[in-house]
């Protein structure tokens, strides 16, 4: 009788008793709540009357006829509720014996409530009998109440030795302990919960498997705490695709985020350990770092390999045969020496059958056997159909063997690293090429100077941008004065040096000529915009259209400086007291538009002063994105020392504005200027008269006296004569001739005539025609400069 009232559940279950008439002699349980009597209401009455249809009350008539005493029926009947309306019940009775004869107990519930239960146990059965996860059901205690097939399977145990027992008894170990921390959690708080175990798999010879196992709570009606069950997952598969999925995003994300070969390398490693490898190497060809160019198709065997990279799961890689930077060869035997002769990856799922490659490789060997290496993957690096090395992958701590899944992911990956690798080469070698370029095409040659005492910085731009236009030069000009000039040519690489280089040999020979500096810059634009355009080839250099520069000539004699800008950051100027501020000049536009106009501007410095000029790498950090007015006065703190070495002051300036370099090149100029007063210069005004040039000579003689300089007084005599000479006969007045000691004895005379004198050749007959023929062999330099009243015939004498 308990066994059948236990399909009913007290809480939801109403109880009645009928004598053997048929009449309700007890109502209880959740009968007054079923159908809404109360006792009173009910008791006394025939149980046929509260049913609602006549072929129940035929049915029920017929079981108190036909049952036996100790069996009991079950069916479902339409009783009356008090409200009127018909409610379903499934009703369970039996027939007992009494001291006042026979009497009939019943238990009944709604009928949707037992359909529910039967639904629900059917669920659970079906769950246990047929479902592919481990399914278990402990008690309160921890103890297995039910465990199905697919859960014994799991763990190797018959399932009679099972139940009754706990995990730590079955299994005793740490994992054991934590699985039961978690269930004891359950238990308590009510709180379902997920997590993932590693634990051996014994039909498979000790291999780990991943499972996942949800938890929760069982609780009765009532609200009693009956155990816990547990849903056992296998996620092993799952759980490597997603780790595979994870090194494939990782590669992407990952590798490739510099221009640099060896970084690169590391990348790879980082991206394959742990969750690819528990180790690997990646190896690559002695000159790939160096940019080297190397010819298609796989490489045979004795390439010489340089180790780029490893990684282990132990933090000092005790496995490794060879270290970063150490140099390889690979016996032909050897997988790593297949992978490259053939271009395809290998895969070792054991190491049985190895003993070939083996033998001719011991130091490898001996260090995979300590390890307990058991499986291996080559893969070699190629991109462009050109072989860049070789990666090969070791598993010991995973027990499970590389599979053709990991395989295609290690290709996936090395593939991926190969191309960044390339292009780090790539890189490397168009990088090596600009900077030997620009070092070849901008190399400035410190002349001599009187004039100021300069110093530079030219830093290449560093980082995966690449080199840039930024270029600089000190031309001595004649009359002692130094012209200074800075430049940037848009765009990057081999082509933008090339430009600069063109534009700087440009400059040198356009100052040669001694133009204004605005008469520089309209022809250095002419040159600039008459350029080929060569638009359409790929990559194809701009000309230097868009180019920016600033021209400054310092004369030592005036002290004045006078610059002209096309499109340049104007120079800062710092006098002796420390006071600085960026010279206002006119706006010029960038070299190669034609045709626009250009500025002068003229600015006395006292003796003493920095003039810096620089280019827009200098002051945009290294990020090429920084404040420029934070950089100025950087600049000028650093320059407000006029008392210190130039060098030093170059060196403070670098170490504010770019400590570590830049993503564009900088160019810092920096010139201390020196003036030249009445100790080193003569200037005297000659009349146009042909008796003057023995005075002339007369003059020049007594001063090179002063000087001390007497033993140039015969050559210096023969050139002022022939140039006041020239200058009476061929020139107009006024006429002036100026001695200067710089650091080379000058010579001028100049005159109010803008023709200039040409060297000829004169015949042996002629009387005339060979004084600039003497001056040019005499001297060690001469030329021309015009100026705005005339022009100047100038001649060096000699070094001093």
């Amino acid at each position: 009788m308990e066994d059948q009232a236990a399909h009913f559940p007290d809480r939801f279950a109403g109880t009645a008793a009928m004598n053997h008439s048929g009449v309700i002699t007890a109502w209880g349980g959740s009968a007054p709540e079923l159908l809404g009597y109360d006792a009173d209401a009910v008791i006394g009455r025939p149980a046929v009357e509260l049913l609602a249809t006549d072929a129940d009350r035929s049915k029920v008539a017929a079981s108190i006829r036909d049952c036996p005493i100790g069996e009991s029926v079950r069916g479902e009947l339409a009783v009356r509720h008090s409200d009127g309306r018909s409610v379903d019940l499934t009703v369970r009775a039996w027939p007992l014996v009494t001291e006042s004869g026979s009497e009939w107990f019943a238990f009944f519930v709604g009928a949707a409530q037992i359909r529910r239960w039967d639904t629900d146990r059917a669920v659970v059965d079906g769950l246990f009998a047929q479902a592919p996860i481990g399914l278990a059901v402990v008690d309160s205690r921890l103890r297995f109440l039910r465990i199905n097939d697919a859960l014994q399977e799991i763990h190797g145990i018959p399932r009679e030795d099972a139940l009754g027992r706990r995990l730590s008894e079955l299994f005793p170990g740490p994992e054991a302990d934590r699985v039961e921390a978690r269930l004891r959690r359950v238990l308590e708080t009510g709180e379902p919960a997920t997590q993932e175990h590693h634990a051996p798999v014994p039909a498979l010879q000790g291999w780990r498997k991943e499972w996942s196992i949800t938890c929760f709570r069982l609780v009765n009606p009532d609200g009693r705490v009956l155990g816990v069950a547990s849903a056992i997952v296998d996620v092993t598969e799952r759980n490597r695709a997603r780790d595979r999925l994870v090194v494939l995003n990782d590669a992407s994300e990952k590798i490739g985020t510099t221009l640099d070969v060896t970084r690169t390398a590391v990348e790879l490693a980082e991206v394959a350990v742990p969750r690819l490898a528990d180790f690997i190497a990646v190896d690559l060809l002695q000159g790939i770092a160096l940019g080297e160019e190397y010819v298609t198709g796989p490489v045979g065997g004795g390439a010489v390999l340089r180790r780029a990279a490893i990684r282990s799961v132990h933090e000092d890689a005790p496995e490794a045969s060879y270290l970063p930077g150490a140099l390889i060869t690979f016996h032909p035997a050897t997988p790593q020496a297949h992978a490259m002769a053939t271009g395809e990856a290998v895969l070792l799922p054991t190491l049985e059958g190895s003993e070939d490659w083996v033998a001719h490789d011991r130091l490898r060997a001996g260090k995979m056997a300590a390890a307990g290496v058991h499986s291996v993957m080559v893969v070699p690096l190629r991109a462009r159909d050109v072989t860049l090395g070789v990666a090969h992958f070791y598993r010991w701590r995973r027990p499970d063997p590389f599979d053709a899944d990991d395989l295609t992911v290690a290709d996936e990956v090395v593939a991926r690293a190969a191309v960044c690798v390339d292009n780090a080469r790539r890189y490397t070698r168009e990088r090596d090429a600009a900077l030997t370029l620009q070092h070849r095409l901008l190399q400035v040659t410190m002349p001599e100077l009187g004039a100021a005492t300069t110093a530079h910085r030219w830093l290449p731009a560093v980082g995966r941008v690449g080199v840039a236009g930024d270029w600089f030069d000190i031309i001595a000009l004649s009359g002692g004065r130094v012209g200074l000039i800075v430049g940037d040519v848009p765009g990057r690489g081999i082509r933008a040096v090339a430009e600069a280089g063109r534009l700087r040999t440009a400059v040198r020979a356009l100052a040669q000529q001694d133009p204004l500096p605005e008469e520089l810059l309209i022809q250095l634009d002419g040159i600039v915009s008459q350029a080929p355009d060569d638009e359409d080839a790929p990559g194809a250099p701009t000309g230097g259209i868009g180019s920016s520069c600033l021209y400054a000539v310092y004369d030592p004699v005036s002290r004045r400086c006078s610059l002209a800008s096309a499109a340049h950051y104007p120079p800062l100027i710092v006098r002796p007291s420390g006071t600085g501020r960026l010279l206002d000049l006119p706006s010029g536009p960038p070299l190669g538009l034609g045709g626009m106009p250009f500025g002068t501007a003229e600015v006395e410095l006292p003796e003493g002063s920095i003039l810096a000029l620089y280019t827009d790498g200098l002051l945009r950090g290294a990020s090429g994105r920084g404040d420029i007015d934070v950089a100025l006065h950087r600049l000028h703190q650093a320059l407000a020392r006029p008392e210190a070495d130039l060098e030093r002051i170059c060196d403070a300036a670098i170490g504010s504005l770019l400590p570590a370099g830049g993503e564009d090149d900088a160019v810092l100029l920096l010139a201390r200027t020196h003036a030249f007063g009445p100790d080193r210069v003569a200037t005297w005004d000659l009349p146009l008269d042909p008796a003057i040039v023995g005075q002339a000579r007369t003059l020049t003689t007594s001063q090179l006296a002063a000087w001390g300089l007497e033993e140039h007084s015969f050559i210096t005599e023969l050139v002022v004569s022939e140039l006041v000479t020239n200058a009476i006969r061929y020139a107009r007045a006024p006429i002036q001739l100026r001695l200067i000691r710089s650091t080379s004895l000058i010579c001028e005379v100049s005159d109010a005539s803008s023709t200039s004198p040409h060297m000829r050749q004169a015949a042996d007959t002629e009387e005339n025609g060979r004084g600039l023929f003497m001056i040019a062999q005499m001297a060690e330099h001469w030329g021309t400069r015009h100026t705005l009243a005339g022009k100047t015939i100038w001649a060096e004498c000699a070094s001093l």
